[in-house]
């Protein structure tokens, strides 16, 4: 299913895949008694060649790619060639990586640290506007409004922890045309998103025509995490904040926003999403007074 566009480097990676759920006895209001599942959630202690970095909230069902996808998106580690080894230790709850060179100033980048409206509170090392306006987006990218009914069913029909026990986020990748690529779920969305970055990574997957859905909001780390993978589509079935917004435009990325059966809000890149008029036919007619934007020149 996964396509890469680059040529793969691997660094050594431990297979440490943990279980996601754990039953528990519970009594609802008439005192009977029941079993249900519930989401795990574990610690997980980053360790950068010997330093302690971060502990990390998570299910811990990709934590290898986890550990990579936040050492890129929080700008830490340039490229995954960098990376010599990451090896997940849940006896101990810790995570060691080994990298070729060391990270530069480490210290210093590190000192910042920016407390998120990330679900399990998200932390970003810096200034969130960093290297934004470096960050240059594809611009020939499109994206037709059947595909993006055709992901939100995609995931509606996805099989998941959040439909088996409830409590955590979900985000995907998909490919231009609609094809699910990369499913994962965490207690934050910040680690799905990371946990996606760090996969894309070691398949060597661009993001330049990809499509990112998550559950949760459209918030400002979200849209610098997609931006810094270079994918210029987001889409959410909840909302977004107005810090997101504006990064989103101030970057040319594609924003939409209650994405739920054939319902979607577009906020930002207008430009680069393919109105299909004909599929009005099939949900009905629109409001009076509304009108349906024409397709891209």
């Amino acid at each position: 299913m996964n396509c890469p566009d680059l040529p793969r480097y691997q660094p050594q990676l431990s297979d440490a895949h943990a279980h996601l759920t754990r039953e528990v006895s519970v009594l609802d209001e008439r005192a009977r008694r029941s079993t249900i599942s519930i989401p795990a959630e574990r610690p997980l202690t980053v360790y950068v060649d010997k330093r302690e970095l971060v502990t990390l909230m998570t299910l811990g069902g990709a934590p290898e790619a986890l550990t990579l996808g936040y050492l890129r998106n929080q700008r830490l580690v340039r490229s995954i060639e960098d990376v010599v080894s990451v090896q997940v230790d849940w006896s101990v709850d810790a995570v060691a990586v080994v990298t070729r060179n060391g990270i530069a100033d480490v210290e210093e980048r590190t000192a910042k640290k920016v407390v998120t409206t990330g679900c399990g509170q998200g932390s970003v090392f810096g200034g969130l506007m960093d290297e934004i306006e470096t960050i240059s987006l594809s611009e020939s990218a499109r994206l037709q409004q059947s595909v993006v009914y055709r992901i939100v069913d995609t995931i509606r029909t996805q099989q998941s922890i959040y439909k088996q026990a409830g409590s955590v986020h979900g985000c995907a990748l998909f490919s231009s045309s609609g094809e699910l690529l990369y499913f994962v779920e965490d207690v934050g969305r910040h680690n799905a998103v990371d946990a996606i970055a760090g996969l894309m990574w070691l398949d060597g997957m661009r993001g330049d025509d990809k499509v990112f859905y998550t559950t949760g909001r459209l918030t400002s780390e979200m849209v610098i995490k997609g931006a810094q993978m270079g994918i210029p589509f987001l889409l959410s079935r909840s909302g977004t904040t107005q810090m997101g917004h504006m990064v989103a435009e101030r970057v040319g990325m594609s924003l939409l926003a209650r994405c739920s059966g054939k319902h979607f809000l577009l906020l930002a890149g207008q430009e680069r999403l393919v109105f299909e008029p004909a599929l009005l036919e099939l949900t009905g007619p629109m409001p009076a007074g509304t009108a349906l934007p024409g397709p891209p020149a």
